[in-house]
């Protein structure tokens, strides 16, 4: 490609044409600035997570412990329950306890849902509000 720098006898000649490439230049930058700032500025509603707390819960001796093994079989405490009718008459007695004691469920992981679903259905007849699951820390 050769450039004419000038010609001998045309110095002075008007320059009729704009060039646009320094134009093009400062309008891509400006684009590409654009672009990348914009979903900077457009986030979310701010708004503050609450942390992560992993307290370890001691057992109070008040509290009711309601265990289902794998084979679906209920303990209260270490007591074995022969089915959920039996539970729930238990559970009556504890729900008329001034203050209400809280029903911790240890659930095998294993065990059908159905078993640990029959617990619940049990301690909510029973009038039991406070309800909690117990699992093994990581």
């Amino acid at each position: 490609m050769a450039m004419n720098v000038g010609s001998e006898g045309d110095e002075d000649e008007i320059m009729s044409q704009i060039n646009t490439t320094p134009l093009v230049d400062v309008m891509l930058v400006l684009l590409i600035i654009f672009l990348i700032t914009i979903p900077v500025v457009t986030t979310s509603i701010k708004v503050e997570l609450p942390k992560e707390k992993n307290l370890v819960r001691e057992t109070k001796p008040e509290n009711v412990i309601i265990s289902v093994d794998v084979k679906g079989k209920i303990f209260l405490y270490d007591t074995p329950i022969k089915n959920s009718d039996d539970l729930l008459q238990r559970m009556k007695k504890f729900s008329v306890m001034k203050p209400q004691p809280e029903v911790q469920i240890r659930g095998d992981g294993k065990s059908d849902f159905e078993s640990i679903g029959r617990v619940i259905y049990a301690v909510q007849r029973a009038g039991i509000t406070k309800v909690g699951f117990i699992t093994e820390p990581q």
